[in-house]
């Protein structure tokens, strides 16, 4: 007498309390986490910070022009002394001009700060080191531009020569300068700043995991949108 034949387990069916499966054939991860590991890689993040520096840093002309266009002149008056020398004096010995020129540089930079890290942020919301690192030299060299392009379209630095020039008696610009050399970190400070509390308040996050479940994961380490 033989023993009865005891059927085959019925296969595994899958319920929800099981950790995640792996992708069926054909499964695509989305765009925006192809890149590897949450980002684009570091050779395409080391160009974008290089393209965003270069970028940032010739934006500086247009600074130096506005900076020229708005800031106050300092007035001047030439005298000759006893001895024939040519003497130049602060026609307003109690006005704010030059207060007033450095000033206007640091609010324009501080809002060119705003705009370049507004841009930079809709351009990679996902930010990263290289992206911050060349906001903030690129405000630097953008800075430095500005003051250069701002002196060199401004009155003659050379005060005696333009003293010279205009005549005893006669009032005259004096040369663009920048007294508070703390302005040319404007530009970097604003945009760091901005683009740090725009990536916390609007940046991507990771979806938070729920208590006893697994979050399924890519073939890159990045979690499933």
């Amino acid at each position: 007498m033989t023993a009865p034949l005891t059927p085959p387990p019925p296969p595994h069916e899958p319920s929800s309390h099981d950790a995640w499966q792996a992708p069926a054939p054909g499964y695509a991860a989305p765009a925006e986490v192809r890149y590897g590991q949450g980002g684009p890689g570091m050779k395409t993040e080391l160009i974008e910070g290089a393209v965003i520096l270069v970028a940032v840093a010739l934006s500086g002309v247009l600074l130096g022009l506005l900076w020229w266009w708005l800031a106050p002149h300092v007035p001047l008056v030439v005298d000759v002394d006893e001895q024939g020398n040519w003497v130049v004096y602060l026609k307003d010995t109690e006005g704010e001009q030059a207060v007033g020129v450095d000033g206007t540089l640091t609010l324009l930079a501080l809002a060119f700060g705003f705009v370049s890290a507004l841009v930079v942020f809709l351009w990679r919301r996902r930010g990263g080191v290289p992206l911050v690192v060349g906001l903030a030299v690129g405000g630097v060299l953008a800075s430095l531009l500005a003051w250069r392009v701002g002196m060199w379209l401004g009155p003659s630095s050379d005060v005696i020569a333009h003293a010279k020039a205009v005549g005893k008696g006669v009032t005259f610009s004096a040369p663009l300068e920048l007294g508070a050399k703390g302005a040319l970190l404007a530009w970097s400070f604003a945009g760091l700043v901005v683009h740090l509390g725009l990536t916390a308040l609007f940046g991507p996050r990771d979806p938070e995991p729920v208590y006893g479940q697994t979050i399924p994961k890519d073939g890159y380490g990045s979690p499933v949108q």
